[in-house]
């Protein structure tokens, strides 16, 4: 008579997907909605939802609508379109005024790999302010594109 237990199977994991533009690994999107060119759908699910709040307040908060400016400005910036240069380097010029930093020279390379993504701002919501968290992610892709932190600059 054994006294062995047997481990149960390992639970199957949920898939997932890839963001092509900045590499975050997400659980897919269900709800069908519009991707950002750019972006899986997930990743741009995760970015609508993240900002909604604050999206609600821009008409009464003038602080707010900055920090929608520049997230917006971030996230194209990340998630450019395949084959759209001119819509990548106005993202990024407006992502360096929205900083107020010189831009990244227009032409850049693509970064090989993102410091900072949606997805690093949404699992810190619970513990940083979602502006703090918006002006860190948006000072991150603006190095990530220019190559250099900006200490070094």
């Amino acid at each position: 008579m054994g006294h062995h237990r047997r481990v149960p199977p390992a639970a199957p994991s949920e898939p997932t997907e890839i963001c092509p533009g900045c590499g975050a690994v997400l659980v897919p999107s269900t709800d069908g909605g519009p991707a950002h060119p750019g972006a899986s759908a997930s990743c741009s699910r995760l970015f609508e939802v993240t900002l909604r709040g604050l999206r609600e307040e821009v008409s009464t908060e003038r602080a707010t609508a900055r920090t929608v400016r520049l997230a917006d400005a971030a996230y194209d910036a990340q998630h450019p379109a395949d084959g759209d240069r001119p819509g990548l380097d106005a993202a990024l010029t407006r992502l360096a005024a929205c900083l107020r930093v010189d831009p990244v020279s227009p032409g850049a390379g693509r970064p090989e790999a993102w410091r900072t993504t949606i997805a690093d701002v949404a699992a810190d919501l619970d513990v940083v302010d979602l502006t703090v968290l918006v002006e860190s992610w948006a000072r991150a892709v603006q190095e990530d594109w220019s190559g250099v932190p900006a200490a070094r600059r």
